[in-house]
This record gives structure tokens, sequence and C-alpha cells, in this order.
């Protein structure tokens, strides 16, 4: 029912659901448990949560601190996104680098994105609708975020003029 592949950083992996075409259009699952436990993505999953953005809009890059970190499961429901989980622990090995995965409405592919990693996406269709399944509940007090445009990182983001939110453009560097 899914296929699933591992990206460079440990446990970010790209799920492909088996798309049901015919000439209605298509039908998909898109989360299983059962099927998700064979693929060795144990999160029990506490909420879901949508955004709906327009084209160049920056999301993130967004984690909280333990012991609320949360695990999220990605997808785009309308449009497309470049998504990206970084790796922003110090005593890491792949600490500074990143992943990053296509994901469309179209293909219906989903990040899963361990809750250790800062987590964004952009906008890089008119506009476009994201889903998150998240493991853990919203905490204010332990909610942080890491600067888009971070050095050390370098994320190749697909635009040169993104829409940022005011939190989003007030987060440090990792190097502060």
């Amino acid at each position: 029912m899914f296929t699933i592949e591992q990206l460079s950083l440990p446990g970010v992996v790209l799920v492909r659901p088996k798309i049901f075409p015919d000439p209605r259009g298509y039908a998909a699952v898109t989360y299983n448990i059962e099927e998700f436990l064979k693929l060795g993505i144990t999160t029990t999953f506490k909420q879901d949560f949508r955004s709906y953005s327009v084209k160049d809009v920056i999301r993130g890059l967004h984690f909280q601190m333990a012991p609320h970190e949360q695990d999220k499961l990605v997808r785009c429901t309308e449009g497309a996104i470049f998504d990206v989980a970084a790796d922003i622990d110090p005593a890491s090995p792949t600490f500074g680098t990143y992943v990053s995965a296509h994901l469309t409405a179209e293909d219906q592919s989903m990040l899963f994105v361990p809750g250790k990693y800062a987590h964004g996406f952009c906008v890089t269709s008119q506009a476009a609708g994201v889903e998150y399944k998240i493991g853990g509940q919203y905490s204010p007090s332990h909610a942080r975020g890491v600067a888009w445009n971070d050095p050390l990182l370098n994320i190749a983001w697909p635009t040169s003029s993104p829409a940022l939110s005011d939190q989003d453009k007030s987060w440090p560097l990792l190097s502060h």
C-alpha cells in the first residue's frame, strides 16, 4: 500500500501511497497505522494540522525542544511545495545538513520528519494546502525555530523573495 525511500538524514523518509486511478479521478489511502508500523514509523499521531499559503511563502524552520518534540508526517493536498528537514543538533554527525523533497497534491507523497529535526517548506505553485499529522501536542514554551536562510544550513530554497511571518523572520542562526 505504501513504499518508502530513506533520505540521507536518519529517520527522514519519503512515503509514497499507492494511487488507484480510474476515469473519475483517483483514490489513495494516505495513512494506515498497521502499514506504517510495518514501515518502521511507530509514531502515535496526536493531531492533524492544515495550512494554506500562496507562492513563495516559507513556513519554518520550526521544531519543539525535548521532551515535547513533534514527529510530523507532511502531505501537500493542493499545489506543490519544497519540503525541508534540517539537523540542528550540534552533537549529531549530520549537524548542519538538510534533506528536501518536492511534495505535490498530484503524487500524494509524504515526508516523515522525526521531531529532532527542524522542518519547513516553501510553496512552489500558485498556492498550496499542506496537512500534517503531528505526534505530540503544541507546547508554546518548547517551540523554537531556526532562520530560514541560516548560512550553515545553506538551504537551496526555490525562491529569492520569500514571504515570511514576523516570527519566522525573527528565528536565530544556528551559530548564535
